[in-house]
């Protein structure tokens, strides 16, 4: 499956963005999908991670109760709303697709994924 996240921009502490990852080339319902991202100097960290249906999600303690994951199959589109943006969200931001049975804090680690967006900036400013 081919994965194209887009969103990304500048915003200011306190604000809101939403990113898309949209899946072309397999049945996206397929897959659990995972958000994870790179600030700069640090490795890659997960966000989140929704199940094929859309019904489970999870979060990274430092995202959780401001960001928020979805799903349209119809649409082969995952999202990643974020609110109260913080400075350290400035990141990289990644959508991942993987054939691994969802469970909530599984499929956490990047390895676990089989496809990877090609990623999208997210700066916040204070």
């Amino acid at each position: 499956v081919q994965l194209q996240a887009c969103g990304g921009g500048l915003a200011q502490a306190g604000g809101s963005l939403r990113l898309s990852c949209a899946a072309s080339g397999r049945t996206f319902s397929n897959y659990a999908m995972g958000w994870f991202r790179r600030a700069p100097g640090k490795e890659r960290d997960l966000v989140g991670t929704i199940s094929r249906s859309g019904t489970g999600t999870y979060y990274a303690d430092s995202v959780k109760g401001r960001f928020t994951i979805s799903r349209n199959n119809a649409k082969n589109t995952v999202y990643l709303q974020m609110n109260s943006l913080k400075p350290e969200d400035t990141a990289v931001y990644y959508c991942a697709a993987t054939t691994r049975l969802w469970r909530a804090g599984s499929s956490t680690a990047g390895r676990e994924y089989d496809y990877w967006g090609q990623g999208t900036l997210v700066t916040v400013s204070s």
